[in-house]
């Protein structure tokens, strides 16, 4: 294992954050156009030493295209791609030392485990001795010693996958590239492999770039994640960051579920409906009147049939359950705001405080709170019920949250 180690980046760094500071690879102002078509406007972005960067978004956001220019397969319009330093755009894909895994996996059928593994070495005129040495070390890494001599129908989609990565991994790539790499697999065969690549490329210190539209597997699978939007990068961060400080409402709504109220900020504070909410407003991004997006996630919301929450979630306003849902693990429940209604919070203890200043905006808004099953338990709701709604955490959008120098957030 060692040895695999050392062929594939010299040594391996035992502390991953370490191992992280070099820049591995970095694509620089790329843009790209397909006739009139802008596909790509000025993507920057850098991937370190034993980083895994996720390219998330939808069908047509452009991901699928940095990869290919990264991989050599397509030319950029503007910028460049360096790899290690050194500038690799004019260079053809079989000269930039690039590994890229398809979903298809793109396997020889006549060819065994082994045989598939080791063509790479072969066409590059490597020696049979080492050629050996190198397939035992890859099959040993990625466990399939005991499928050495079976045939690509033979072995089960997972199976195949690592196979892929293995031949790939063979000629010591500079970076991994992943297109969809588990597009083709079941449920529960997808969270199985997406553990085991990631324990694999901290073994072998190789950077990789996975392109994905699939938000659990971005936060899973990814050190940082890049969420695209039309061939522009909303936002960039840990998976952390991304999914509790958005930078913008897509990247909210894209990676995973997120509720949005309209307001307006009126001496530092936000106005939602009747309810001013504080928020440590900084007045170099908000100005007095603005129009404000106020986003908070599912499990941010705390309901009560009373005015009682658990600590550090302030009560803000009542609403009533419209629907409720069995989702395994937690209860989704949809409630409907009532920021006029009779039964509205008590603003003595809270962080929270009622306004009269501000005409209601939102007079019936749907939230989507969700309760873990312990809590669904021990409280039972139905349809029809009032509650008392509280929040542990928000970020504070402009709303055109594309032109915002970052969001507020608060706690």
């Amino acid at each position: 294992m060692a040895q695999v180690a050392r062929m594939m980046k010299q040594s391996v760094t035992p502390d991953f954050k370490e191992s992280v500071s070099q820049t591995a690879a970095s694509v620089v102002g790329v843009s790209k156009f397909f006739g009139k078509t802008v596909v790509l406007e000025n993507i920057s972005f850098d991937v370190a030493e034993g980083e895994a960067l996720v390219l998330l978004g939808a069908s047509g956001s452009g991901k699928t295209t940095i990869l290919r220019i990264i991989a050599g397969l397509e030319q950029p319009y503007t910028g460049k791609i360096m790899l290690h330093g050194k500038d690799v755009t004019e260079l053809p894909a079989r000269e930039r030392g690039v590994g890229v895994i398809f979903q298809s996996y793109a396997l020889f059928p006549k060819m065994t485990v082994e045989k598939n593994i080791g063509y790479g070495l072969r066409i590059r005129k490597r020696s049979r001795k080492q050629i050996k040495q190198t397939v035992n070390e890859l099959l040993s890494l990625v466990q399939l010693e005991e499928h050495r001599k079976k045939y690509p129908s033979q072995l089960s989609g997972g199976q195949q996958q690592r196979v892929a990565i293995a031949r790939t991994l063979a000629y010591k790539p500079e970076v991994l590239l992943f297109d969809e790499p588990f597009g083709a697999l079941d449920a529960q065969t997808r969270v199985h492999l997406r553990r085991e690549i990631r324990a694999l490329l901290r073994k072998v210190n190789v950077p990789a770039i996975f392109i994905t539209h699939d938000q659990e597997e971005a936060l899973e699978l990814g050190d940082r994640i890049a969420v695209i939007r039309l061939g522009h990068i909303d936002q960039i961060g840990t998976p952390s960051e991304v999914y509790n400080n958005p930078a913008t409402e897509y990247v909210a709504t894209f990676l995973g579920a997120a509720n949005i109220l309209e307001g307006t900020i009126h001496n530092g504070h936000v106005e939602v409906g009747s309810v001013q909410i504080p928020a440590r407003i900084d007045v170099a991004k908000f100005s007095e009147g603005q129009s404000v997006k106020l986003i908070f996630r599912p499990e941010d919301v705390s309901v009560s049939k009373t005015q009682t929450l658990p600590s550090g979630h302030a009560c803000l306003l009542s609403g009533i359950v419209e629907e409720i849902s069995f989702v395994g693990a937690y209860e989704r429940l949809r409630i409907r705001l009532d920021p006029g209604g009779s039964a509205a919070c008590d603003a003595g203890d809270t962080p929270y405080y009622l306004t009269t200043e501000t005409p209601e905006s939102q007079t019936a808004k749907p939230i989507i709170a969700t309760r873990p099953k312990p809590e669904s338990m021990a409280t039972k709701l139905r349809q029809g019920d009032r509650v008392f709604i509280g929040l542990t955490s928000f970020t504070i959008l402009p709303s055109d949250s594309r032109a915002s120098p970052g969001p507020d957030s608060s706690k």
